[in-house]
């Protein structure tokens, strides 16, 4: 959540800069933005809302020229959206200014303290204590490094923090539990909360760590720790460039990234799977054997890992899925053969490491599965399986979404030794992604989209591997259109909100193939066909449930594990459409961050 840019090095160009990267990090959720330079003195503006009024507002002028500053975009949880809530934040003088993502979990006695030692305050943030408390520092005439340091040394809680001085050259830097990586470019110096941020500038990238702090100057960087001893950091390339970040034609990100959906899938299969020898090879997973998996997961990335623990589970491996904010509290039992699995879109999500923090003091093994190189999940887990996504903008997950499922289908048969004995499952990998395409191309989503944008609710209904996608097409529904939806096990609607039923309640019902789950689902569709409540059948036609449906999506036959994915493509376009015609803000939904970086 909340958004961090920061430039030394640019001179005239600073300012241009801060914005573009301000623009860069728009999809992580914003509120609210503003930006500090200095340059002997330190010059801010800031606003509440969109960056197209900090633009409007801001002086072309502003910290002239060899100036450094940072830049923010801020997703509210200390008091409301405001001008004076906004970023960067300044001590009493005026030449302190600060950005920050996370929580300050000790700020209340913080502010009490600075306020009876004469500290005047601004704003409702926990975030305005940095600055007096860099203030108080610079009183007892330390270094403006020292300062900062030492009111860092302060600070209880999550964050990521940058700051410029009117007496300092530099942009000062430190993260705890909230990500920072460093740009190198030839003739500046970069930070952001995420590499987008500056990608037009720069691919080389170095990520920093807890506790490490970062000092940008003109054209220099370096990094140390908290004992201000030199940390020799490692320089790497984000393989991304800038056009995969751009909209490439489309109306919405969210769009082009369901389209990006078959090359996605691609890139997560290639080299991973030998339909030849029917052999999966995944050196991530080389040599694990677990007893038993524990998935840990947020949002989308939860159904993802509800899936996948219903693949582990046909293999005979037991597995379970976990909200990971709820296993950070109260994780599971577990024993020397457990095998704990983190999945994460973004590598940096906080519930998510809290709960793999958690499993590490248990001593057990633990699994990534995200989409960011350098992530910190991919850093501290034991092992990191990349889903190979590509950036993806758009806050509602899209095509990792449909990667993670992929990447469950790899870790499903690594772990079983049974791929060779699954010829039929590697087949339909390697079909999947033009199957994704076909459904692209000749999808009634939009038709379908516009015949029920007016319902006041929506339900969404699958069996085994359809039910974590009946909860993610819901998801993707309430995400972006603001519309009422809820995701049910198919045989769960009898036992309670079928009494939400009605003429004006479309039902959404996932049924493929023509097994005993097919058939339980058609049963469930006659349930509430009896209602009269319109039936939307997302099915490959093996099945008559189109009979009983009044409106019909389509998609291609598969291995029975691979269905849900394509399935979930079409609800994926549903919402996209309602939300569309309903004028939503599809790619920034209200009230939501791409990354949710704090507990």
């Amino acid at each position: 959540m909340c958004g961090i840019i920061g430039c030394a090095g640019r001179n005239e160009d600073t300012l241009d800069v801060l914005l573009s990267g301000l623009e860069g990090l728009e999809y992580r959720g914003y509120d609210s933005a503003g930006v500090a330079l200095s340059n002997g003195s330190v010059e801010i503006c800031k606003r509440e809302g969109t960056i197209e009024r900090l633009q409007a507002a801001v002086d072309r002028s502003l910290g002239g020229t060899d100036a450094v500053g940072i830049g923010h975009t801020r997703w509210s949880t200390h008091g409301p959206p405001s001008d004076e809530n906004s970023h960067p934040h300044t001590d009493c003088t005026g030449e302190v200014a600060v950005v920050h993502n996370g929580i300050i979990e000790n700020y209340s006695a913080l502010k009490e303290e600075l306020q009876e030692s004469g500290h005047e305050f601004t704003s409702d943030t926990d975030s305005e204590v940095v600055p007096h408390l860099v203030e108080d520092a610079l009183s007892e005439g330390v270094s403006p490094e020292e300062a900062f340091r030492r009111a860092v040394s302060r600070v209880e809680g999550s964050y990521a923090l940058a700051a410029v001085l009117a007496d300092s050259e530099a942009v000062l830097a430190t993260r705890n539990d909230s990500p920072l990586v460093l740009g190198v470019g030839e003739e500046a110096a970069y930070l952001a909360s995420d590499v987008p941020a500056f990608l037009e500038y720069t691919d080389r990238v170095v990520y920093l760590e807890d506790g490490e702090f970062a000092r940008l100057e003109s054209g220099s960087w370096s990094v140390s720790d908290a004992d201000g001893e030199v940390v020799d950091k490692s320089i790497s390339r984000v393989e991304w460039d800038a056009e995969e970040t751009a909209k490439s034609g489309y109306d919405h990100y969210m769009l082009k990234e369901i389209h990006e959906q078959p090359r996605a899938l691609r890139k997560c299969l290639r080299g991973r799977v030998d339909e030849r020898t029917g052999s999966v090879d995944v050196e991530a997973l080389v040599g694990l054997s677990p007893s038993s998996v524990q998935f840990v997961a947020c949002g989308t990335s939860y159904h993802a890992a509800l899936y996948g623990a219903q693949l582990l589970r046909e293999e005979g491996i037991h597995a379970h899925a976990f909200l990971a904010s709820e296993y950070a509290t109260a994780p599971a039992p577990v024993d020397d053969g457990t095998l704990v699995v983190g999945i994460t879109q973004s590598g940096e999500t906080a519930d998510t490491l809290s709960a793999l923090r958690e499993a590490h003091r248990q001593n057990v093994e633990t699994l990534a599965v995200t989409n960011v190189v350098g992530s910190t999940v991919s850093r501290e887990c034991d092992r990191t399986l990349f889903i190979r996504a590509g950036p993806e903008i758009g806050v509602a997950a899209s095509k990792t979404f449909s990667s993670q499922a992929i990447a469950a289908n790899l870790l499903a048969l690594a772990l079983s030794g049974r791929a060779s004995r699954n010829q039929e499952l590697i087949g339909a990998l390697r079909d999947l992604p033009s199957q994704v395409q076909a459904i692209l191309d000749d999808s009634r989503a939009e038709e379908v989209a516009s015949k029920y944008v007016d319902s006041p609710a929506y339900f969404f209904i699958g069996r085994n591997e359809h039910g974590p996608v009946a909860l993610e097409g819901a998801l993707k529904l309430k995400e972006i259109s603001y519309k009422h939806a809820e995701g049910f096990a198919a045989g769960e609607l009898k036992h309670g909100p079928l009494a939400l039923v009605t003429e004006e309640t479309p039902v959404f019902a996932m049924v493929t193939g023509d097994g005993e789950a097919a058939t339980k689902t058609i049963g469930n569709v006659k349930e509430v066909e009896a209602r009269d409540a319109p039936v939307v059948a997302v099915t490959d036609g093996v099945s008559d449930v189109g009979r009983y449906a009044e409106d019909v999506l389509r998609v291609p036959e598969t291995h029975p594990r691979l269905a849900p994915v394509l399935a979930n493509v079409q609800l994926q376009l549903v919402s996209y459409f309602v939300a569309k015609e309903l004028g939503r803000s599809i790619d920034k939904p209200r009230n939501l961050a791409k990354s949710v970086t704090v507990e």
